[in-house]
């Protein structure tokens, strides 16, 4: 069962769901927007021959933060890593990232497939940010780019997510592939 806005906002308020920042005006039906914020990692493509993850093979990344009010041109068939402005998470619920509509008609992708938050993961989400049209988007830190669903679970999980999941040594902090040695 997925919660309505007064459901979320219920549990915003009652501190069972953290969003930090939290406005109200991005509460929708049964959602709530998120918006993009100031960190980018993108691919070195000159210096990466291939990735291979299997052998623990990385593309050189660089990290660039745009200013309030600046701009990020995403380019055609160019994928990337963006992060949230909002730090998210819950004990008590399994919360869904996608899209929103108006930016998949453009050809905007916000997740290739990590899309579930576990209970117990608290983070600025990485959005994997892919440019499946044929002209370059705009991204701007702050503008809306997803949405993010709440939904209760069958029951309490045996394990904790912030104990046993891949980032529970520093659990604010998102993936970011390694750097080349």
């Amino acid at each position: 069962m997925f919660l309505s806005d007064i459901d979320i906002l219920k549990e915003v308020q009652a501190g069972k769901i953290t969003l930090e920042p939290f406005t109200e005006d991005r509460l929708q039906p049964a959602t709530y927007d998120i918006c993009l914020g100031n960190t980018f990692i993108i691919n070195d493509a000159h210096s990466t021959k291939a990735i291979d993850p299997g052998k623990g093979i990385f593309p050189n990344t660089q990290t660039i933060e745009v200013e309030d009010g600046e701009e990020f041109v995403l380019h055609p068939g160019v994928s990337i890593l963006g992060y949230s402005k909002e730090r998210f998470g819950s004990e008590e619920y399994l919360i869904e990232v996608n899209g929103k509509s108006s930016l998949a008609r453009i050809g905007l992708i916000v997740h290739n497939s990590a899309s579930i938050v576990n209970p117990g993961h608290y983070l600025n989400i990485a959005l994997e940010l892919c440019n499946l049209n044929n002209v370059p988007i705009v991204l701007r830190p702050g503008m809306e780019i997803a949405q993010l669903s709440f939904s209760t679970l069958s029951s309490h999980t045996k394990r904790d997510y912030k104990d046993t999941g891949r980032y529970n040594a520093d659990n604010i902090k998102g993936y970011v592939p390694p750097k080349k040695k």
